[in-house]
């Protein structure tokens, strides 16, 4: 058995208009504010859907958002290039490069799929939206008008702290730690093959007896300190005579045979005159 329906309470005739004409009112008693465009530019919200931007450095002629534009307003023209190899012996590679790429905003209902399809971030949404014209044929533009609209897309916004990392970004720092590691391996092996070096040159030194120490001297040269026996005592006076030689007269003369020398601290006396005939006599 249904339930009875609970009773309705009866409305005054005219109270939904009586609401209408207090909105009214309140709005009356207010100050009007004019934006007085286009002196003052309207701040517009970040997210604000204008004109789509192309940052053609990353785009690859995938196709992807003019096939999945449900307007048909995206134009794209590319050719193939082939790119030489990057090593000696590799392959080479074909790789497709944009030639045009426009978009018809007389078309486009500003959706966003196109943008959101883009695998590689070449299509961003920026806020101008002052590209009114007179003919209906000029509201398609080129890559170059879409490239100048690229450096009006305002930045990102901050993420949560709580949020988790772009892949991008993870990517990014995975890549810069990896050769970051790199770098400090090979500096450590350069060091340990120096010290190896280092440690292979002083044991092969130690190990060479030909190498004799500066300070013991040649033993085939004697030492200076004692003078070359060759050459005899220099303290002494004069020199030693060679083997097979007669000795050197010393300073002093000696007696003659069978002469008895003087005394000590006694002059010597003179020799005799020689027996023969003088100069001068006859």
């Amino acid at each position: 058995m249904a339930e009875p329906l609970p009773p309705t309470r009866s409305r005054i005739p005219g109270s939904g208009l009586a609401k209408g004409l207090a909105v009214t009112l309140r709005t009356m008693t207010k100050k009007t504010v004019t934006a007085q465009y286009p002196e003052a530019q309207p701040e517009l919200p970040p997210r604000t859907r204008g004109v789509i931007g192309l940052f053609e450095e990353n785009c690859t002629v995938c196709m992807l958002c003019a096939r999945e534009c449900p307007d048909w307003c995206i134009y794209i023209d590319s050719h193939k290039e082939t790119v030489p190899p990057a090593a000696p012996g590799g392959r080479e590679r074909s790789r497709n490069v944009l030639d045009r790429f426009a978009i018809d905003f007389s078309l486009c209902m500003y959706c966003g799929i196109c943008i959101e399809v883009c695998p590689f971030d070449a299509l961003f949404w920026s806020p101008e939206f002052e590209y009114a014209e007179t003919d209906i044929h000029e509201l398609t533009h080129e890559r170059d008008k879409l490239r100048e609209w690229m450096w009006t897309v305002p930045a990102p916004p901050a993420l949560d702290p709580a949020a988790e990392e772009p892949k991008e970004i993870a990517a990014a720092r995975k890549t810069a730690d990896k050769l970051a590691a790199e770098q400090a391996a090979r500096a450590e092996a350069a060091e340990a093959a120096q010290a190896k070096a280092a440690e292979t040159e002083s044991g092969a030194a130690q190990a060479d007896p030909t190498q004799a120490d500066p300070a013991e001297g040649d033993p085939a040269q004697g030492d200076p300190a004692q003078g070359d026996p060759a050459q005899g005592d220099p303290a002494q006076g004069g020199q030693a005579a060679a083997p097979g030689e007669p000795s050197a007269p010393s300073g002093e003369p000696s007696a003659p045979p069978g002469q008895p020398s003087a005394p000590p601290g006694q002059p010597e006396p003179p020799a005799a005159p020689p027996s023969g005939p003088q100069e001068g006599q006859s």
